[in-house]
């Protein structure tokens, strides 16, 4: 290509600056965005156009930068991203099994993965560059801003990201202040009429990893489904905070409601539920989505609202 002839007044400023945007272009194709993921690391030389995830986090935090997908799983989808229900995006099979021959045909140039589906990595890897942008244990928040970077520089939309963790950074900073005086607490899931309980560094610590509540039993297991317990357990720890997670309620089981489980003689014994302080959390997102922007968004102020 002639970048530069003569042209007089405005062809050649329009000849010039067509020239330049080309050679923007170029300049942008030739930088590479490395990503290190969790099973490896991906490069791309362009910007993903056709993004299968089989996270529902990554799905969040994509709606929330305005980045489409193409295909998900869509049995179980929380209220802010219904709108994935619709036949513009393709199903592509469930959170845990992809429809490979699905995905194959959908001819993707990015597939994420996460948590429940991350055992599908290495064969998602054989059809189309596939990242796996799973958060567990410790430094939740941590884990949290690096995966939301990691997408936004994947997709150029950098300046949005950082306006959005600013801002749950300093909910959270308002949020610890308060709860540093708030007594203590104890979180809890309820499933199928079974209770377990969540302690620091498990996958609901955030609670008080990182809003600051202190732990009625700092010795609880970091299970993934935590440290099965009986009702006598809450009535020893006796905490001044109840947090319920409501896993029946989340994947739509239809068992007992987490309310009906714990309205006992019991709990009813405890600080928690003398004081009004059981709080029954919005579970789609704390048990389903988790580490999305828009998920943390709900997460915080879920607990910021109740705790003043």
């Amino acid at each position: 290509m002639t970048c530069f002839k003569r042209s007089p007044g405005l062809r050649a400023f329009a000849a010039l600056t067509a020239c330049l945007l080309v050679l923007a272009a170029a300049l942008s194709r030739a930088v590479a965005t490395e990503i290190v993921h969790q099973q490896g690391t991906a490069t791309f030389d362009n910007v993903p156009e056709r993004v299968i995830t089989f996270d529902l986090a990554s799905l969040d935090t994509l709606d929330a930068l305005g980045v489409e997908v193409i295909g998900l799983p869509k049995a179980l989808l929380p209220p802010n991203l219904e709108k994935y229900r619709d036949d513009r995006y393709e199903n592509v099979g469930s959170l845990f099994e992809p429809d490979f021959e699905k995905v194959a045909r959908l001819a993707p140039d990015l597939i994420i993965v996460a948590n429940r589906s991350s055992p599908a990595y290495e064969m998602l890897n054989q059809i189309a560059p596939t990242i796996d942008m799973s958060v567990w244990g410790e430094d939740f928040l941590g884990q949290f801003r690096a995966r939301v970077r990691d997408l936004a520089r994947l997709f150029a939309v950098e300046e949005e990201a950082e306006s959005r963790i600013v801002a749950i950074d300093a909910r959270i900073t308002a949020l610890r202040e308060r709860a540093a005086d708030a007594g203590t607490a104890l979180v809890i899931m309820t499933n199928g009429g079974k209770l377990s309980a969540y302690g620091p560094g498990s996958r609901f610590g955030i609670i008080h990893d990182e809003f600051g509540f202190a732990p009625a039993q700092p010795g609880i297991k970091t299970a993934i489904h935590g440290d099965p317990i009986a009702f006598e357990f809450i009535v020893k720890m006796d905490p001044e905070w109840l947090f319920v997670v409501d896993r029946d309620s989340a994947v739509g089981a239809g068992a007992a409601s987490a309310r009906a489980t714990l309205d006992n003689d019991l709990v009813k014994q405890t600080r928690a539920s003398r004081n009004d302080r059981i709080v029954y959390l919005d579970t789609v997102y704390w048990y389903l989505v988790g580490n999305g922007v828009q998920a943390v968004e709900i997460i915080v102020d879920n607990v910021a609202q109740v705790v003043r």
